[in-house]
C-alpha cells in the first residue's frame, strides 16, 4: 500500500486539489471531514467537471464530488485487494482497527505481483479497440472522448509518429500557467508513446510501466500499433492466473 495517503477536506478548492495531486503525480485524493475519510477524489472528477463546462476556479472539491471506496484491514490479503478492485471498480483504503493507515493503487498492487515468479501472456487483455486524435485537435476534444468512452486516455496521431494523452496529463496542464482548453492537445500529450511487441510478458510491461511511472503501453505487431495494453489489464492478466482461496469480505463500502 501506499502509507499515510494525503487527505483534503470537502471545501478546498478544487484548483488547490489539483496543484497537490499534479505536484505529487497522485490520482487519488482522500477526502475526510477531519475525522473520517468521505470519499476519494480522482482524475475522473475533475476531467467530468470539465466536460460540463464549469469554472474550476470557482469549485470546491465537495461541488465536483468524489468516488466511493472500500474499506480493507491490514490483514487481508494483496489477493483480496485486487479481487476486490476488479469486481467492485472501487478505490480501495485500508485500515488498522478504525485509523486510515494507506490506499492500495493498481501500481501497488502490480508492484507486489512483480514478485512472483509466474510469468503470464497478456495476449487475452490487450485493448485492441483504440481511441485517436489528432496533434491539432483541443483538449477539450480529447477530453471529452475520454469523458464518453469512459477511459483514461487516448491516442495523440502525428506527434512523433504517435503520442498519448491521459488524465495525468490534463492534471499537469490545469497546473500549468498560461493553459487554455482550445490548446492543441499535441502540445501536451507525452510523447512518443512507449510502444512494445505483442509478445511481451506481464512482469516486463509492469516493470516498463514502473520504470516510466506510467500505465499504458502500446502494443505493436510487425511494427504497427495494434493496441493499448493498461495497469488495469496487467492487473486482470495475473487474476487469471491467481485464485482468491476466501473470497474478501466487503468490510464497508461507503
Amino acid at each position: 500500500m501506499t502509507a499515510y495517503p494525503i487527505s483534503a477536506e470537502p471545501h478546498v478548492p478544487i484548483t488547490d486539489a489539483i496543484r497537490i495531486m499534479a505536484e505529487r503525480g497522485f490520482g487519488n485524493l482522500v477526502v475526510s471531514d477531519g475525522i473520517k475519510p468521505n470519499g476519494v477524489l480522482t482524475e475522473r472528477e475533475i476531467l467530468k467537471a470539465i466536460t460540463e463546462s464549469r469554472n474550476l476556479d470557482e469549485l470546491t472539491i465537495k461541488d465536483i464530488g468524489w468516488q466511493h471506496f472500500i474499506k480493507l484491514s491490514v490483514n487481508d490479503t494483496v489477493l483480496d485487494a485486487a479481487h476486490l478492485m476488479n469486481q467492485k471498480k472501487s478505490r480501495l483504503l485500508i485500515f488498522d482497527n478504525d485509523n486510515l493507515v494507506g490506499i492500495v493503487t493498481i501500481s501497488d498492487l502490480l508492484r507486489a505481483f512483480r514478485k512472483i515468479k509466474t510469468e503470464i501472456s497478456l495476449t487475452r487483455v490487450i485493448s485492441t479497440k483504440v481511441e485517436k486524435c489528432n496533434q491539432s485537435d483541443s483538449i477539450f476534444d480529447a477530453v471529452k472522448i475520454m469523458h464518453e468512452k469512459r477511459i483514461g486516455s487516448v491516442i495523440v496521431q502525428d506527434v512523433d509518429g504517435y503520442g498519448i494523452f491521459t488524465e495525468r496529463d490534463l492534471l499537469t496542464c490545469l497546473y500549468s500557467n498560461g493553459f487554455e482548453l482550445d490548446d492543441d492537445v499535441g502540445k501536451y500529450a507525452s510523447s512518443p508513446l512507449i510502444m512494445v511487441d505483442e509478445s511481451i510478458m506481464s512482469h516486463q510491461a509492469a516493470s516498463i510501466m514502473a520504470a516510466n511511472n506510467i500505465k499504458r503501453l502500446g502494443i505493436t505487431k510487425d511494427g504497427s500499433l495494434i493496441g493499448v495494453v493498461t495497469a488495469r489489464d496487467l492487473l486482470d492478466a495475473y487474476q487469471d492466473v491467481f485464485q482468491v482461496i476466501k473470497p474478501p469480505t466487503e468490510s464497508s463500502l461507503q
